[in-house]
């Protein structure tokens, strides 16, 4: 099914600090997709690295990527910002460049860590910016969706009804809430591996216990899944990894089920859409864990396949893998991805290097009215 391939060695500017070594491999029509889209991609591989994927002058692909620790979700309101969500902290990326400029004479974003917001451990895991410029983000420890504060953790904002009888300020994973989907710049649904409320429980349920919940009615508008993540509004669809099956697919509301499109070989999560495509994560199910005994590992056998680690391009018409790109390495996990259009090459500044010393970006002219 995966055929031909071209191998990328990464980015001779990454952080050289407890650094796991890894190789890329990609499909060989996959830069070529790159340039069509006219996109970049962006996404997060725990436990600790951010990837950049754009295109060189010469049209083969550039792989950049920095240290983050423990970062899960990413979200890119617009081209000039990212956030990251790490073990316990929210970063803000901003683009340093003016238009038309490059860094080092190629890159066309050059993102900078400009601020952070200290949560404390909360197991952030998907995060999203609404149509007022507010960061959203899933509490998991706390089974609730929250927002950045000023003066404390966070502020929360909902909390899913199987939860209202524990106190809102009541720590511990008990549904193992992760996913989140925004509609028309706000809030709209959630997925839950369970709807458990007692600590870890969710664990139990890993099997055929998820659920799908409309932040703005509370309703469960789909059951049955196997540790549903990364559900996403697009084309009139709400769209979601059945992690736990392997399988990629949207929701029938009527029926209240997830209907598959395609099967990827790994434990999909993390999802965004380029036109008639969909961008999914794929992680590597680990043995003895929480990934152990899921539907995956059969169907994974009855296909005679093995679990990959990186990213599949699907083509929304046919269901088909067109295009993928592979990370060879002792790592596991990939958890979320988003797309940057009309980004060809960026770049980010780390911060266990001495880069973020010596860049600098400021206004040309002194401004009056001291």
């Amino acid at each position: 099914m995966l055929r031909g391939r071209q191998i990328i060695n990464p980015s001779t500017e990454a952080d050289v600090v407890n650094d796991v070594p890894f190789q890329l491999l990609a499909s060989r029509h996959f830069p070529t997709w790159l340039a069509e889209q006219r996109i970049s991609l962006a996404f997060t591989h725990p436990p600790q690295k951010l990837f950049l994927i754009g295109l060189k002058s010469d049209g083969s692909l550039s792989i950049f990527e920095r240290t983050f620790l423990r970062c899960l979700g990413i979200a890119a309101p617009n081209t000039e910002t990212i956030y990251v969500s790490s073990r316990f902290q929210v970063w803000r990326l901003d683009n340093a460049l003016r238009p038309g400029q490059l860094a080092e004479g190629q890159y066309d974003r050059q993102y900078i860590p400009r601020k952070v917001y200290t949560t404390g451990s909360l197991g952030i895991h998907d995060v999203a910016v609404d149509a007022d410029g507010r960061v959203i983000f899933v509490n998991t420890r706390f089974g609730m969706l929250a927002t950045i504060s000023e003066d404390h953790s966070f502020t929360p904002l909902w909390r899913p009804a199987h939860l209202d009888r524990l106190p809102p300020n009541a720590p511990g994973d008990r549904c193992h809430l992760n996913g989140l989907a925004m509609r028309d710049g706000r809030p709209a649904y959630v997925t839950s591996v369970s709807q458990t409320d007692e600590f870890d429980s969710w664990r139990e349920q890993r099997n055929g216990g998820g659920v799908i919940i409309d932040v703005q009615t509370d309703e469960v508008v789909a059951t049955g899944l196997a540790m549903p993540h990364s559900p996403r509004w697009y084309r009139g669809r709400l769209w979601v990894t059945n992690s736990g099956t392997g399988h990629f697919g949207y929701i029938d509301f009527q029926r209240g089920r997830f209907v598959p499109v395609a099967f990827g070989p790994g434990f999909l999560r993390g999802l965004c859409f380029v036109g008639d495509y969909a961008i999914v994560g794929s992680s590597k199910p680990r043995e003895g864990d929480i990934y152990s005994g899921l539907g995956l590992s059969e169907e994974l056998q009855r296909r005679r396949e093995q679990a990959r680690l990186g990213l599949f391009v699907i083509d929304l018409r046919s269901g088909n893998i067109v295009h993928w790109l592979f990370i060879e390495s002792n790592l596991r996990e990939i958890y979320d991805v988003v797309a940057l259009p009309q980004v060809r090459q960026p770049m980010a500044i780390g911060l266990l290097t001495d880069e973020i010393e010596n860049t600098l970006a400021y206004e040309p002219t002194i401004q009056a009215g001291l």
